[in-house]
């Protein structure tokens, strides 16, 4: 018999066919109603493909930011990548449910695990389910506030280093300096030796730092690419990393590129400190001793409870290598950034910074000549009242998505107006959806922090209002989503407090800073996966130049 062939009518019917039901079904999905069309929000761009997306993530994107969150209510829908909805919510009660009552329905969102996953590895940022309780579990003691006690003489050592740094710096009674750079160098440098033990930058001494260079860069460098993320879960699913790597290495995309230098240049340092801190675990005693910071940083005690861990409760080697990338990003550029926008901010309130400065020298003469222990710290009002206010306004971490796992509903405090004009007392959240806890939106919510909530006024954490603390925010910080709540709040949360503290404790006591003169374009902060600040709206360097003077006797 002669073999049967397809004629080639018969092959064009089949792919008409299969087309015609891809077409259908495209129909069926744009064209279908969702509950959350009738949520009030932006008018549709009209692109498919991007939606809002260009509106929310370019630099300067806070105009649009601030049309949406005071325009439309405590719950906006803006449209996403694909035709998908994106929920912003800031409503008090929606919050609660999302991140405490409900937080097993909202999860991370599989692009945004996929994308830290690939930066910094399996760490406490890129893992989820029983994996993330383990890691929090090992991760818990280490961060309470007894170990911070131990660390802060090691933070004033760290800081008299970056004072000496400075002094020599300013000739002829004062010099303009480049405020973030030395925000990062001496952030790395105090999570290096609180953190890790390790000694990133001697700080009197200006040298090359590659790994100080690469978390500096993270995160503008990933901008452009945000759009991409959207790909990265299949992409990670269908293929190996070998291949990934062997591909990625030869696309001829600068922007690609530069994020496998830098996340090269995070995961080699990490091994290096991770193998030196094993070998001198195994050498016993005597070697930790040796070390900076004599073994009593977050990574020793970390690496120690793990080897006596049960089998039950151990991090094998590549989370444990993880979370010394995840622990030095989080820590390091988030907190520069903040430290950066208060001296910023006290630079163009230099009322607030003489009062600062003279709360934090009597309490030192008072103390008779020694800086403040870590219950002092807390006792300078001002001091906290400033880092609150400063985090409260430009949280370095602007929004963060969840995606519900299967339906729900969430219930609000306040009730929003529909499009159609109806009032709505909740949302149904149909599977898949990506809601958007927005903390910036929270932490300057005009219901809850008054009409002045766009204000910096650090006075104003002396008297809360009363709708601040009825509201029950579900933050673990001070009625604020700066670090978030619930079981991935931010672990270190407390240490970054004490080290902003501690940083703006011996700074103030000796330099005092303001805005250049001579400065061409006001400092402008950029939008980014952390804010980060140029001179004027087009540069693409990062810095925050300020005038430093030093402080008469």
């Amino acid at each position: 018999m002669l073999p049967v062939t397809a004629s080639p009518s018969a092959v064009t019917l089949c792919l008409f066919i299969l087309l015609a039901k891809v077409a259908w079904w495209l129909y069926k999905w744009l064209s279908a109603r969702s509950p959350l069309d009738s949520v009030p929000g932006p008018r549709p761009t009209g692109n498919w493909i991007l939606g809002h997306f260009k509106d929310l993530f370019h630099r300067e994107s806070w105009g649009f930011q601030h049309d949406l969150y005071n325009k439309y209510g405590q719950v906006v829908a803006t449209d996403g990548l694909l035709g998908r909805k994106w929920l912003f919510v800031f409503d008090p009660l929606a919050l609660h449910h999302v991140l405490l009552k409900d937080q097993h329905v909202y999860e991370e969102t599989e692009q945004l695990i996929q994308m830290d996953l690939l930066l910094f590895g399996p760490g406490l940022l890129s893992v989820l389910g029983e994996n993330h309780r383990k890691q929090r579990k090992m991760l818990n003691p280490v961060f309470s506030v007894n170990h911070m006690r131990h660390m802060l003489p090691l933070f004033y050592e760290v800081t008299d280093r970056l004072k000496e740094a400075i002094q020599r710096r300013i000739v002829d009674g004062s010099c303009t300096l480049d405020m973030l750079s030395w925000s990062t160098r001496v952030a790395l440098e105090l999570i290096g030796q609180g953190g890790l033990g390790y000694s990133f930058d001697p700080l009197t001494a200006d040298s090359a730092n590659p790994y100080g260079d690469a978390m500096k860069n993270l995160m503008p460098a990933m901008l452009p690419l945000m759009k991409y993320r959207i790909v990265l879960p299949l992409l990670c699913k269908y293929t190996s990393p070998c291949f990934r790597r062997w591909v990625l290495e030869r696309i001829p995309w600068e922007p690609l590129q530069k994020i496998r230098r830098i996340i090269d240049t995070m995961d080699d340092m990490s091994r290096e400190i991770y193998n030196a801190k094993m070998a001198a675990l195994r050498a016993g005693e005597e070697a930790v001793v040796q070390q900076v910071s004599e073994g009593k940083d977050i990574l020793s005690k970390l690496l120690q409870a793990n080897m006596t861990a049960s089998d039950a409760d151990k991090l094998p080697d590549d989370q444990l290598i993880a979370q010394i990338t995840t622990i030095v990003f989080a820590a390091m550029d988030t907190t520069s950034g903040v430290l950066a926008h208060i001296l910023h901010m006290l630079a163009e309130h230099p009322y607030v910074q003489e009062q600062l400065r003279r709360e934090i020298i009597s309490a030192i003469r008072a103390n008779d000549g020694e800086r403040p222990i870590y219950e002092q710290l807390s006792e300078l009002t001002l001091l906290d009242c400033v880092c609150r206010e400063t985090l409260r306004l430009f949280p370095p971490l602007v929004f963060l998505a969840r995606t519900a796992v299967k339906d729900a509903v969430l219930p609000l405090s306040t009730p929003i107006h529909g499009r159609a004009g109806n009032l709505m007392h909740e949302v149904p959240i149909p599977k898949g959806t990506s809601v958007v806890i927005s903390i910036l939106a929270s932490n300057r919510n005009r219901a809850i922090w008054g009409e002045d909530a766009d204000e910096w006024k650090p006075d104003r954490w002396l008297k809360l209002p009363e709708a601040v603390t009825e509201a029950h925010i579900p933050g673990v910080y001070s009625h604020l989503l700066t670090f978030l709540g619930g079981s991935r709040a931010c672990i270190g949360f407390k240490f970054s407090e004490m080290e902003m503290k501690v940083v703006l404790t011996t700074l103030l006591q000796h330099f005092k800073f303001s805005v250049p003169e001579d400065l061409k374009e006001p400092i402008f902060w950029n939008f980014g996966g952390v804010q980060w600040p140029s001179v004027g709206r087009t540069s693409d360097v990062s810095e925050l130049p300020l005038k430093v003077e030093m402080v008469r006797a």
